[in-house]
């Protein structure tokens, strides 16, 4: 028989195993109670970062912000994320979170895409590590990188496309990173190739608008009457600051030549590109034109078709693209130059930059044509003006002065017939200076295009036989670039009356003309070794080259040259391009 103990002993039991399993049931539920919370808490996290994201209209902040949620979201000490270039192969942009800007220049140049985030590029698909280390696709960290583990890598895409992948690394608390990190991590990456193809579409529409601004202006700007001169540096202005270049150039076509000109130039070292003539084969600016499309560079600081007598330090991608659209009528080119390193110019921001220019250059010819049907109405006013002086002015003074030849012969006092004879000469004089502004005006007055340069050649070579012997020409500066139309129309006239002026009283067999453009202005010096100017001479031409200067806010001054006869030195300001 058993002892009286044994059913109390065994009773006891019976009461303590059902408290056991409550024990183990609450805690139980507590455990799930707190997983519940947790993923409440993380869903509500994830929440919160898909809108704090999905606020951003500003790319790069919108980047910045997906990175930090991120972090967040796995507590992870580190986080980045890299976009992918144009190639496909090579990150171009890197937003890191958790290290500073004096560990980052220590570290040295951000990655390009190799190892374990080449492996992403390679395979966009998550990638969980607990040991970076240990993939043989890793090959270790460059020197004064912060020491890094576990890792995450999930790949973004917008619109099917892989915009580039996060890197999450060193989970703290020393734990890894598990499944539900990478669901949570995938579905931010859903949200952010949403909210990066919002700031890209934001980004977009007000690049639009700045372009339509811009040409909105240069619009006005010609159509308004504006030089072809300040369009141009409306359009390297423009261009320049919407495309974030470093430099900008236009290079008009020279006449009679495959070659260009460089007519202006905005940014970094501009005053070296000015006036600088450019071959047009085997360059970058020479193709473009042939072309009539736009032509791209990767560095033009290892290009050999960016010109070489110019400097390269500082610069790196580039574009060239055409003013105008079809081969044979483009006016010019724009070439646009970032800084060194920077990204190069891809498609989508090269196209509307082939739209602008395109659109300037169809606004350029509607102001030629403008132009020139202004210059024939003024032709045709000229020519109006002049037959009237040769039929009306001439015809009356020619027959006044054969009245008073005729008079001259009855006059017996000799003062009297002298002061007729006089009269006479001067009636001749005046009419030769009519007939001199019948010419004038009947002339085309450089319509051809010639430039200044060629002007100065020209009005040489004519007075030539006047003088008796050829004068002397020396020329410097960027003369048909930066002098205005208006102002070398005033030192082709200066230089005419000058050399006139020569010949008719200097009594020299010499004389030397100089023209240079530089330091702002314009300045003509005409020296010759003759008797020099009379204290008693006529000096109403003089006084017209002052005039002339004054008129823009130059001088004229006249001296005595280096052994003997007259300098003559004429400037104007210049407002260099």
């Amino acid at each position: 028989m058993g002892s009286p103990e044994e059913p109390r002993r065994t009773e006891q039991a019976r009461v303590r195993l059902p408290q056991l399993r409550l024990d183990e049931l609450l805690e139980e539920l507590q455990a799930r109670l707190d997983a519940a919370r947790g993923t409440r808490d993380r869903v509500h996290s994830l929440l919160e970062a898909v809108l704090s994201v999905g606020r951003e209209l500003d790319l790069q902040q919108a980047l910045r912000s997906i990175v930090e949620a991120a972090a967040v979201l796995v507590d992870a000490e580190y986080a980045a994320l890299g976009v992918i270039g144009p190639d496909g192969r090579r990150l171009s942009a890197f937003h890191t979170v958790g290290v500073t800007e004096q560990q980052i220049a220590r570290i040295g140049p951000y990655p390009e895409g190799h190892g374990i985030l080449g492996e992403l590029i390679d395979h966009p698909e998550p990638l969980r590590l607990a040991k970076i280390s240990e993939h043989p696709a890793s090959y270790g960290f460059p020197p004064n990188h912060p020491p890094m583990n576990t890792f995450l890598g999930v790949p973004i895409r917008v619109r099917e496309q892989v915009f580039g992948n996060l890197y999450l690394t060193e989970k703290r608390g020393g734990a890894q990173f598990d499944e539900e990190d990478v669901s949570v991590t995938s579905t931010l990456a859903v949200a952010a190739g949403v909210a990066i193809d919002n700031a890209r579409l934001y980004e977009e529409s007000r690049l639009r608008e700045r372009w339509l601004r811009a040409n909105a202006e240069i619009t006005h700007t010609l159509l308004s009457g504006g030089e072809q001169g300040a369009v141009l540096a409306l359009i390297a202005d423009r261009a320049r600051e919407i495309t974030a270049a470093a430099l900008a150039v236009v290079a008009i076509p020279m006449d009679d030549t495959d070659a260009l000109t460089v007519e202006l130039a905005v940014g970094l070292d501009a005053d070296t590109h000015r006036g600088v003539v450019v071959p047009g084969e085997g360059s970058l600016i020479g193709e473009a034109l042939a072309s009539a499309a736009p032509v791209t560079s990767a560095d033009v600081s290892h290009d050999e078709r960016f010109s070489s007598s110019t400097p390269r330090d500082g610069l790196g991608p580039a574009v060239a693209v055409p003013i105008g659209s079809a081969p044979g009528a483009v006016r010019g080119v724009v070439l646009l130059v970032r800084e060194a390193g920077a990204t190069a110019f891809s498609g989508s921001e090269i196209e509307p930059v082939k739209v602008f220019a395109a659109q300037a250059a169809i606004v350029m010819e509607l102001a030629q044509r403008r132009a020139e049907a202004e210059e024939v109405a003024l032709l045709k006013d000229r020519d109006r003006i002049a037959r009237d002086l040769h039929d009306l002015a001439i015809q009356r003074l020619f027959a006044t002065g054969m009245t008073l030849q005729s008079a001259g012969r009855f006059i017996e006092h000799p003062e009297a017939a002298e002061r007729v004879v006089r009269a006479v000469d001067d009636l001749d004089e005046t009419i030769k200076i009519i007939r001199s502004t019948i010419f004038g005006l009947r002339s085309r007055d450089g319509v051809d295009g010639t430039g200044l340069r060629a002007r100065v050649v020209r009005i040489a070579g004519e007075a030539a036989p006047v003088l008796g012997f050829a004068p002397s020409v020396r020329m410097e500066g960027l003369i048909d670039t930066d002098v205005p139309r208006g102002t070398a129309d005033h030192v082709v006239a200066v230089l005419s009356e000058a050399l006139t002026n020569i010949a008719r009283h200097a009594h020299a067999d010499r004389a030397d003309v100089a023209l240079t453009v530089g330091s702002g202005r314009v300045r003509l010096t005409v020296t010759d070794n003759g008797v020099g100017v009379p204290a008693d001479g006529r000096r109403s031409g003089l006084r017209n080259m002052a005039e002339r200067a004054q008129q823009l806010g130059g001088e004229l001054e006249l001296g005595s040259a280096e052994g003997g006869g007259t300098a003559l030195v004429w400037w104007a300001p210049v407002a260099s391009a």
